[in-house]
């Protein structure tokens, strides 16, 4: 029987956060997430208590840490930039090895990358290993695994991958293909993770990965024949990491910031060379092939259950840039107040489209349904399951239903055919003055085509965008004018 514990999971949002997280809810432990931003992770998960919390400053910790008995900490602030990246994460497992360690919690659980400590470590890998100093440094006991490529649906190294083999019938390939590494499936990551909480004796550095070791260049020739595609490398010694990130970031939603530290890091053998202590733990991994093949089902199935995009979140400023790129994704947001409550606001978002149309320009939506059945998509629908409720799964004209949490999130994924991957988010927050409605349309592009298709259509987006933000405020404010 499974003894429930007081659990704290820093990088909750995160790709693997927001995996780990039901798996604990699961086994009957009482759970705290910590983020700068509680609202999405309060929505996203009910039962666990989140506390907002900024790992650059100390002074927010305390209310997080207090009463925990155990802290998964998977923060990483690469995504926040390229330049800086390292500092900023000594001083935030600094500021909270310090808090850990005044609130007397019992010991941290830290995903780390492999990398033999006494090579030449790229700036990525030794920033990683730095990490797992600082969270030691205060006398707390701390379990650091460390693992190399995590294979996963959804997942950074995946999604390069998937991208650049699917993309790219000649690849030219710089030094770096060669480099053997062991790749682990998400799932036996997370099997790890929760396996420390009942072998609290394992500690220190644990080296995990699956039981294959592959060159990059196999991994990529691996998923080629999986997908049935002919492939042919070219191996040339000029492509620099910088100028592999770029590439990477022209073919795919991975961004050449967030790539190159990765890139850079491809020139260390990443294996793991003591096994001992993660046979301690009672995982057995899959093979790279199968944890593979499964990532590829889950993508097909469009059954991602999370990204490594997931911890991009709004602002909390009354006015958002109308359109930014961040993490790979073009993104539009719109915000608006509304004199009304999250429920209102939320049922009058909730009846978009079907029979009765769009808030604005439903013309031009039906316009683009049309150009979408001429190049062979699925078109308008014209109708939907129910005229005022929605649930995961539904079709709702080209879109799809990717996830409903009432009053407050409902995201569409686009079912038209685009040079990339598309959703539209509306998020409903309590305000003083009633609610504020939050819509975002994410658009992931596919190389040039992709932002093409973004840039030479902008204006008709941004003009449908602004107008059907607008035009939900207006009709979720109506009942309160009227005292309805």
């Amino acid at each position: 029987m499974v003894t429930a514990m007081r659990i704290l999971v820093v990088g909750a949002s995160g790709y693997i956060g927001g995996r780990l997280v039901p798996l604990l809810a699961r086994r009957g432990h009482v759970l705290a997430l910590m983020a700068r931003d509680p609202r999405p992770l309060a929505a996203r998960f009910p039962g666990a208590r989140v506390v907002g919390a900024d790992l650059l400053d100390p002074e927010t910790l305390q209310p997080a840490v207090a009463g925990i008995d155990l802290a998964f900490y998977l923060a990483h602030s690469m995504g926040g930039g390229e330049a800086g990246f390292a500092e900023r994460d000594r001083r935030a497992a600094r500021n909270f090895a310090g808090a850990a360690a005044q609130a007397g919690v019992g010991r941290i659980v830290y995903l780390g990358g492999l990398g033999d400590d006494e090579a030449d470590l790229s700036h990525h890998l030794a920033s990683r290993h730095e990490v797992g100093s600082e969270l030691a440094a205060h006398g707390i006991p701390v379990t650091e695994l460390r693992a190399a490529i995590v294979i996963g649906s959804g997942s950074a190294s995946f999604e390069t991958l998937r991208h650049l083999t699917e993309r790219l019938p000649l690849m030219i390939t710089p030094r770096w293909v060669s480099t053997r590494c062991q790749p682990i499936g998400i799932r036996d990551v997370l099997d790890y993770l929760v396996a420390t909480v009942d072998h609290p004796e394992v500690g220190g550095i644990v080296e995990i990965g699956g039981p294959d070791v592959l060159s990059y260049g196999a991994m990529m020739m691996t998923y080629a024949r999986l997908r049935g595609l002919r492939r042919l490398m070219i191996p040339v010694p000029v492509l620099t990491p910088r100028l592999s990130s770029y590439w990477v970031g022209l073919v795919s939603p991975v961004p050449a910031a967030i790539a190159r530290p990765l890139i850079e890091g491809l020139r260390n053998e990443v294996i793991v060379r003591n096994p001992g202590p993660a046979r301690r733990l009672g995982v057995s991994p899959a093979p790279y092939r199968e944890a593979l093949q499964l990532a590829i089902d889950r993508t097909d199935r469009h059954a991602v259950e999370s990204t490594w995009f997931d911890a991009i979140a709004p602002p909390d400023r009354a006015s958002l840039p109308a359109v930014e790129s961040r993490e790979g994704m073009i993104i539009d947001r719109r915000a608006r107040s509304v004199r009304a409550t999250p429920e209102r606001v939320f049922a009058v978002v909730e009846r978009v489209g079907g029979a009765a149309g769009w808030p604005y320009g439903n013309l031009l939506w039906r316009l683009r349904g049309l150009v979408d059945r001429a190049v062979g998509g699925v078109g308008m629908r014209l109708g939907r399951r129910d005229p005022d409720e929605l649930r995961v799964g539904d079709a709702l004209d080209f879109w799809r239903v990717e996830e409903v949490r009432r009053p407050t999130l409902l995201r569409l994924r686009a079912e038209m055919k685009v040079p990339g991957r598309a959703w539209l988010q509306f998020e409903v927050v309590p305000a003083a003055a009633g609610s504020r409605l939050l819509q975002t349309a994410f658009f992931e592009p596919k190389g040039l085509p992709g932002l093409a298709y973004w840039y030479v259509l902008y204006p008709a987006h941004a003009l449908i965008f602004r107008g059907m933000a607008s035009e939900l405020a207006r009709r979720a404010a109506e009942p309160a004018i009227n005292g309805e």
